[in-house]
Parts: structure tokens; C-alpha cells; sequence
């Protein structure tokens, strides 16, 4: 059933069940108010026989218009999404070495590269969008903004570095939230909405730890939504040696998962531009409750006139 923005009307339903009851009662007495007759014949003059269905099709009819018309004053409602009217989202992009490995090809940066560019369209124009990447350390590449080549170019710009710094990923990101909120937010107003999109493939290797970041996004109440991207079988070259870089997905589903953000795990670039179609759908968009009593009123003007021309047709009236 539709949940209802007036619920209390809902009580009116138990007048119509009353009504129903009243019905029955009335047809018992009057079938033994007319077992009374002892002569068969008098009886059949008195009272032709006629079917029984119809009889109660005209009173059932308009119990069921009086039902249906009770939720719709209820006012029943649907849920659909509209596009958030503003937001800020911030895109953290691993470039540590192991996203040279070419399991995903053409090799892991190229392809996240791509699909960072997709995420870039689908997001709704009215949400400011920043972009920080990150290695040893994490940088603001491009501050939240609705300059959607000037967040193309910032991707374009990426380039590998050593070491992988989620944690201060997390933290520049929400340093970054933090100024443009400040900066754009009235004074006494209510930010908007903010959101981290982090993509890696890697642990945590240096700077401060995940447990400091999650801690730090939940106290800032913005939620982190992570990506680990890559294959277990994953290799670089370096100094003529081939390294190991599988992804590492335990410490990003537990960022997701403790800020209340979304974990999905990509092995190639088609799947990682799903997850980000799907993450770009949760933020660009939110859930409204839409009125829809507007059918249960059709329909219960249908019932009402059947109920009218049921009475019209068997009996030539209609009371």
C-alpha cells in the first residue's frame, strides 16, 4: 500500500465498515421478517423473487466508492526522484604506481581517467564537483565547482607518484567541503549536502590512518562512497622486476560502510563506470513523496456512477 500524508483521514474507514455491518444486519431481519408469510403463494405475489446479486450490487458499489474515496482524502502517495537542487561532491582519485598495472586496459589510471570523465557528465549541472588525487600525499586538483571542463582538464592532469595516502585522501576532501562551504553558504544557513567518491586500488600506506579518516568524515557528517578498482591479478613493472599490486578492498568497503556511504568493486572500466552511474544517481537525485489521490478519486467516481446506473437499470431509480 502507498503510504498516506494524512493518515489520520484513514479513520473514516471504520464509519464505512459500520455502514457494511448495518447492511447485514438490516438483510438478516428482513429474510426473517419474511419467513413470517405461511402462505407460499401470497408470498411470491408480495415479494416476486428476482436474483439476490443484484440487489446488493447497487449498496456494495457505493460502499466501495465511499472506500476508495476515504483514501483518497488520505491523499496516498508515490515516491519519485527529482534532482537535488544543489550538493557538493567531492572526486578522490588514486594515482600511486600499482595504477600503471594494465589489468584493466588499457591500464588502470587511463581507464579511471575515462570513467571519472563519464562521472563528470551524468552528475547534475547544479552539483558543485571538486577533484583531489592522491599518492604520498593528497592534493585539491580542482576546488567543488560547476566548471565541468575545468574538472575534464583536472583529470587530464593526473600523474602517477609513489605511495598510496587514503587516509589523507579523506581528509583533503573534507578540507575542501569544509572552505567552499563557508565560503558560499549564508551566514545562518544550512550547508548542502556533501559527498566523497574515493577511488583506489591499493591499502593504506602512508599518512594518517583510515580509522582517523572515517572518524573525521562521520564527524563532519559526509558520507564516503569508495571504489576499488583493479583485479587480484594485477602486476607492475620496476627495476626489471614484476610486483604484485592486487586490489585491496577490505579497507574501502570499510570506509563506505562505517560513513554510511556505498562500496562497489570494479575489475574493469565498464564496471567502473556502472558504479559510478550508480553513486552519481544517489547523489544527484533524492526521493519525494508524490500525491496521488487524484486516482483514487477516479476511481472512486467510477464506483459512484455504477453504483448509480446499477439502480437506474433494475429498479428505475436511483433512491
Amino acid at each position: 500500500m502507498f503510504p498516506f500524508l494524512a493518515p489520520q483521514y484513514l479513520w473514516i474507514l471504520l464509519g464505512v465498515a459500520a455502514l457494511a455491518a448495518v447492511y447485514v444486519v438490516l438483510q438478516v431481519r428482513r429474510k426473517r421478517f419474511v419467513a413470517r408469510f405461511s402462505n407460499v403463494e401470497l408470498l411470491g405475489s408480495v415479494a416476486p423473487r428476482r436474483p439476490g446479486w443484484r440487489r446488493h450490487l447497487t449498496f456494495s458499489l457505493v460502499l466501495l466508492a465511499l472506500a476508495t474515496l476515504t483514501l483518497a482524502v488520505a491523499q496516498p502517495s508515490t515516491k519519485v526522484r527529482v534532482a537535488r537542487d544543489e550538493a557538493t561532491v567531492m572526486m578522490a582519485i588514486d594515482v600511486s604506481l600499482s595504477m600503471e598495472a594494465t589489468d584493466v586496459l588499457p591500464s588502470r589510471i587511463a581507464a579511471a581517467k575515462s570513467a571519472a570523465k563519464t562521472f563528470v557528465k551524468i552528475i547534475p549541472n547544479r552539483i558543485n564537483l571538486g577533484l583531489v588525487s592522491f599518492a604520498h600525499d593528497a592534493s585539491v586538483v580542482v576546488p567543488p565547482t560547476l566548471d565541468r571542463r575545468q574538472l575534464a582538464r583536472g583529470v587530464d592532469s593526473l600523474r602517477l607518484a609513489n605511495y598510496t595516502a587514503i587516509g589523507e585522501a579523506v581528509f583533503g576532501s573534507l578540507q575542501a567541503i569544509s572552505v567552499f562551504s563557508q565560503a558560499t553558504t549564508p551566514k545562518g544557513g544550512k550547508p548542502p549536502p556533501a559527498r566523497i567518491v574515493l577511488l583506489s586500488d591499493g591499502a593504506n600506506t602512508v599518512g594518517r590512518s583510515i580509522d582517523s579518516a572515517i572518524q573525521a568524515a562521520r564527524a563532519a557528517h559526509v558520507q564516503v562512497s569508495t571504489i576499488a578498482f583493479g583485479t587480484s591479478t594485477g602486476t607492475v613493472e620496476s627495476n626489471g622486476q614484476t610486483i604484485a599490486v592486487p586490489a585491496d578492498t577490505k579497507n574501502l568497503r570499510k570506509i563506505a560502510v562505517e560513513t554510511g556511504g556505498t562500496f562497489n568493486n570494479a575489475h574493469s572500466e565498464q564496471e567502473l563506470r556502472t558504479a559510478y552511474q550508480h553513486i552519481g544517481s544517489q547523489i544527484g537525485y533524492k526521493t519525494k513523496h508524490k500525491d496521488v489521490s487524484w486516482r483514487y478519486l477516479l476511481v472512486g467516481l467510477g464506483f459512484l456512477f455504477a453504483a448509480a446506473g446499477s439502480a437506474m437499470l433494475w429498479s428505475g431509480r436511483l433512491a
